[in-house]
């Protein structure tokens, strides 16, 4: 594929996070975009308010005339279901049609690239990575998987000698990157829908591992049983944090590294998986060259991501948070940074399950991990791509949970119950759309205060 003979690129699912990002590419470089998404979101609004054209209904007549030539791309995220009109349309009429994680191997594999995988963490590291290299003024693109608070968009386009991307395990999309520097944060078993297995899975990161550059490098947490440059705390890996603190919500420690030990760091982002995830990016961007000081000193100024423990309110006695945890290993990672944080006080969890696949092979891990709040309020399975599966509902994930403090609350009632609720911490949980009940929540919170 050759950019410069693409004049139009069309998206078939471009409300998706890593999609917009690629679609913000496209643009900024003087592409004509558009695309199609199921439903309006904030992601759809922002695209819409650069002049990208998105429609929400499945129909090949509100495609324009710009996007019906042969030089159009179009990219497509597995997402989306084989029946889908649109899809259909360019797939019987010659159009070249690619993945986004394709395409996100084409645009970065002459750069620099530092390529973030793991079942957790990714997001947040790649955040933090491409705060970093801001800080030590590189050129660079980076592609998130979230929104940065520090960038205020889940896209970067700084220069193109160095590019920071999130090696998506999902469809095995990693596998079509090529990067300088990698890192493996974690290999929990997820999407079991497309992998079958934790071996499967775990077989698919050694493939990852396998397609960086010659004369690159692999970071993995400590104790992930691959090969590469260790990262960890208080255990002795080759970037190690030591001796720390907690001084009003930060943490400070000494950063450990092969050569040197910098003292008194400061990061403020609470959790000990965010600590890692901060480690992780500090050891990658100095793969690049960048002063291992002056990193440092950048780890303090990182603001955070869009709902990766989020502070929606923080006042004395009462908090509350929103995160993106999914998986067992999350809502525990969550549960822990709130207990360091804001210790003795109660804690009422909201948790939105997602996908029927995700609840059922992960069901006891789930009502393990939300047993341990004080309170919890269970909403219905988000689906996502998927159809109901028989059996698997929020109702029997509830049965399982070992706390007799639960209930289900459907979305409509979920204002009603909150301003009820008499608690010290309040967290909303999932990577559906339990989002888009955040700002009402906050919303509810401060009228009723």
């Amino acid at each position: 594929m050759n950019l410069k003979d693409i004049h139009s690129v069309y998206f078939i699912g471009i409300g998706g996070i890593g999609m917009s990002a690629l679609a913000r590419y496209f643009n900024f470089i003087g592409k004509e975009v558009a695309g199609y998404d199921k439903t309006p979101t904030p992601i759809t609004e922002g695209l819409e308010e650069i002049g990208i054209a998105v429609h929400f209904e499945d129909n090949v007549d509100l495609i324009s005339e710009t996007f019906k030539h042969l030089q159009t791309l179009v990219v497509y995220t597995p997402a989306v279901p084989a029946y889908h009109t649109e899809l259909n349309f360019y797939k019987n009429n010659g159009f070249q049609i690619k993945k986004r994680s394709e395409v996100l191997g084409i645009i970065t594999k002459d750069s620099f690239c530092l390529a973030v995988a793991g079942t957790h963490g990714k997001t947040t590291t790649s955040a933090i990575l491409a705060h970093l290299l801001k800080e030590c003024g590189l050129p660079f693109t980076a592609f998130l998987g979230g929104v940065s608070e520090d960038f205020n968009s889940n896209f970067v386009l700084d220069g193109t000698e160095y590019s920071v991307v999130e090696a998506d395990e999902f469809d095995r999309s990693f596998l079509r990157l090529s990067p300088t520097v990698a890192c493996i944060t974690s290999m929990d078993a997820d999407h079991l829908d497309i992998y079958g297995t934790k071996e499967e899975l775990h077989h698919s990161f050694r493939e990852f591992a396998g397609k960086i550059k010659p004369g690159g490098k692999l970071f993995v947490r400590k104790g992930l049983l691959m090969e590469g440059i260790t990262f960890g705390i208080e255990d002795g890996s080759d970037f190690c944090i030591e001796n720390i603190d907690i001084e009003h919500g930060t943490y400070i420690f000494d950063l450990v590294t092969p050569s040197e030990v910098i003292k008194n760091v400061k990061f403020n982002k609470p959790g000990r998986h965010n600590l890692l995830n901060g480690l992780a990016a500090f050891g990658m961007a100095v793969q690049t060259g960048c002063p291992p000081h002056r990193l440092a000193e950048a780890l303090a100024s990182f603001k955070g991501v869009q709902r990766r423990f989020s502070y929606q309110i923080k006042e004395k006695g009462f908090v509350f948070i929103d995160d993106y945890a999914h998986h067992p290993a999350e809502i525990d990672a969550v549960y822990q940074a709130i207990r360091e944080m804001h210790p003795g006080q109660k804690i009422t969890v909201i948790f939105q399950p997602h996908l029927f696949s995700r609840t059922k092979d992960f069901a006891d891990e789930f009502a393990t991990s939300l047993s341990r709040f004080d309170e919890i309020m269970l909403m219905e399975i988000y689906p996502a791509r998927e159809e109901p599966m028989e059996g698997v509902t929020s109702s029997w994930l509830l049965d399982k949970i070992e706390n007799p403090n639960k209930k289900l609350v459907d979305k409509s009632a979920l204002l009603n119950e909150i301003k009820n609720c008499k608690t010290g911490v309040l967290v909303t949980l999932g990577a559906g759309d339990i989002g888009m009940e955040v700002p009402k929540i906050k919303k509810e919170l401060a009228y009723a205060g």
